[in-house]
């Protein structure tokens, strides 16, 4: 079955959807031709002028809404459910951020945990064909087992937002287990490309770059990630959704790593955008940060066999691509 063919329209809710990566998927959703209904509680953790810039691209589409919510109105969500009846639930509205959890972990537990509670139990009372979700590649934390599988342990995060995200996973089984929702939870792999957040490493440089500040590099440098664009994320997600887990072993749960599948090493995606900028960026090579792992890979097998799609866009497209937005969109 492809989620993408006429006739096949669904109605879709799109949980952060003035967000990053909900952005990409709900206006994706859109063009496919399903019916979306975006909710976002557009906090101030960033630029809330980016969340509405985004927001008014997809309001111009006839065959998306928007509801201005917060996922801790449990009361809010129940009645969003019971109106809608939504065929499939995409939750991306998550509290991001490593470092920022460990300043204020009050509110990832009010976000990440009892917000997604409550899409869970939104989901017990109507129960959709496919609930996907967002987790993350924190989760394997001190595991240094590489690429990471899986099937590794995922027992010793490394930051409270880790820990969130985790509990995502086993509160989904859970729900999955007990009430037959069928749930699916995606380890997203440092995403990046336009539109992209402002506290990511590669909206930072860029701005830092661009106004000859020094960029901090940590670990001295030494560190590597998987990057992974935008579009092979949002493609990713949307062959999933017509594919929900079955209870042939036990609860009708998955989780999969969506990565690109193979590592860059920090300085070489720096030197990737002095490159595409044609500006060196001043360099000040500073300790690990609590929280920090140094090195990510996602074993991304298991998604390929299930939807015949792996990742393709390098950090040598991707990387330009999101300069030209942003120099478009700031007026650089």
């Amino acid at each position: 079955m492809d989620v993408s063919v006429p006739g096949n329209r669904k109605k879709i809710l799109v949980t952060g959807a003035a967000g990053f990566i909900g952005f990409h998927t709900a206006r994706r959703l859109c063009r496919d031709g399903h019916d979306v209904v975006g909710i976002d509680n557009l906090n101030g953790y960033y630029s809330v002028e980016l969340k509405q810039a985004r927001l008014s691209l997809l309001k111009a589409l006839p065959n998306f809404a928007f509801k201005l919510l917060d996922l801790g109105d449990k009361q809010a969500m129940l009645t969003l459910f019971a109106e809608q009846r939504f065929d499939h639930v995409i939750h991306l509205a998550a509290q991001a951020g490593v470092r920022y959890s460990i300043d204020s972990p009050d509110t990832y537990a009010q976000s990440n945990l009892v917000g997604f509670l409550n899409v869970l139990e939104a989901c017990r009372v109507h129960v959709p064909t496919h609930l996907i979700y967002a987790s993350s590649s924190s989760v394997y934390g001190l595991n240094d087992h590489l690429p990471y599988a899986t099937t590794d342990s995922v027992e010793r995060p490394m930051s409270f937002y880790a820990a969130t995200k985790r509990a995502n996973e086993l509160m989904a089984h859970s729900y999955a287990h007990l009430y037959g929702i069928p749930t699916t939870g995606l380890r997203f792999f440092t995403v990046y490309g336009p539109w992209g957040r402002p506290d990511m490493a590669l909206f930072k440089f860029t701005d830092a770059i661009l106004n000859r500040r020094t960029i901090d590099l940590y670990n001295d440098g030494a560190m590597s990630r998987d990057f992974t664009y935008i579009d092979d994320i949002v493609e990713g997600l949307v062959r999933l959704i017509p594919l929900p887990p079955t209870s042939e072993s036990g609860a009708p749960n998955k989780v999969y790593n969506i990565g690109f599948g193979s590592p860059v090493k920090l300085l070489d995606f720096v030197e990737c955008l002095e490159d595409t900028l044609g500006i060196r960026a001043i360099k000040q090579f500073m300790p690990q940060q609590p929280g920090d792992v140094l090195n990510t890979w996602a074993d991304t097998g298991e998604l390929e066999a299930r939807t015949g799609f792996r990742p393709h866009v390098t950090v040598s497209t991707g990387v330009p691509s999101f300069v030209d937005w942003y120099c478009s969109y700031y007026r650089v």
